[in-house]
């Protein structure tokens, strides 16, 4: 199970700016524009387990929409809001044979890309590109019987397409540095927990002089492995804003006003020999200065 369902850090910068579309003037909203740069619930089943020395492909395919977007109270902050992305990231994993205090030592990049459209009160744009590129050089798994846990630093490169004067943004023209912890503890009788833990640091925009703050956020998962080939199980996210924006040096917002979500769905995977397909949806919930809508989720994962 470990190999079809590997440590997924599934970050789509494409779908990473969920809020990009307001630019230096979605003041109403918490981050440069309201989104962070992971897309929340990516991790599903055996999220701390990194699977066994090997090369695997991972194919994510993204779809969110979102008709509303929401102000500090939750409540709809414009009367017109149509928020549409789909995404297709190609990632490539590769574990080495080599172990570093007593873990497995892997490393992976993600290649996004990604289609978004926005209509709203404030106005309607679309564009199509590749989003920022992504890599960790060094993520080390730990196993036991039961127990899994795999640490990383996932650098965002800010290397997707931008233009600060576009309302539908790909790329978000900054980086990012995210500690990453995964935990999965499986027990004999086939029941999962998993969750995955991310801590973002984002330096500043250089063209807008914007300095996002920083986020905390898990994916987490409940699951039944009913056999070796079929697991079923409800999973979703977490996301809260830790600290407050700077632009130009100076404070923007207040503690009230930063964006958190969370969101929760179905999901099931099959394992079918060396492959694997997972499906789920996640609807979110309780969104604060950030759009709230549903994600859709198809994932295939091959080992070579």
């Amino acid at each position: 199970m470990r190999k079809s369902s590997t440590h997924i850090r599934m970050l789509l910068s494409a779908l990473f700016v969920l809020g990009m579309f307001f630019g230096t003037n979605g003041s109403a909203l918490a981050t440069e524009g309201g989104g962070g740069a992971y897309p929340n619930g990516a991790e599903d089943f055996m999220s701390g387990a990194l699977p066994p020395p090997g090369t695997y492909l991972i194919d994510y395919v993204q779809y969110y929409s979102a008709t509303s977007l929401r102000d500090n109270d939750g409540n709809k902050l414009v009367p017109k809001f149509d928020l549409n992305v789909a995404a297709n990231v190609l990632r490539i994993v590769h574990v080495t044979k080599y172990q570093i205090f007593g873990a497995n030592w892997g490393m992976h990049a993600f290649l996004p890309l990604a289609y978004m459209d926005v209509d709203a009160t404030f106005g309607k744009d679309n564009r199509a590109g590749l989003g920022d590129i992504i890599v960790d050089p060094f993520i080390l798994g730990w196993h036991s019987k039961n127990f899994h846990v795999t640490t990383g630093l996932d650098i965002y490169i800010p290397l997707g397409s931008y233009d600060q004067n576009d309302l539908a943004k790909i790329g978000r023209n900054y980086w990012t540095f995210e500690p990453v912890l995964g935990l999965t503890y499986l027990w004999d009788n086939g029941f999962e927990l998993s969750g995955k833990f991310m801590y973002d640091f984002n330096t500043e925009n250089n063209d807008t002089k914007y300095k996002s703050g920083q986020e905390f956020h898990f994916d987490y998962t409940a699951g039944y492995h009913i056999n070796k080939s079929l697991a079923v199980g409800v999973g979703g996210y977490f996301y809260y804003q830790v600290t407050d924006d700077e632009q130009n040096g100076q404070t923007k917002g207040t503690d009230g006003s930063k964006g958190r979500v969370m969101a929760i769905g179905p999901q099931a995977v099959y394992n079918y020999k060396n492959m694997s397909f997972t499906l789920k949806w996640q609807k979110e919930f309780e969104a604060e200065n950030r759009p709230e809508g549903n994600n859709f989720w198809f994932k295939f994962m091959y080992a070579f």
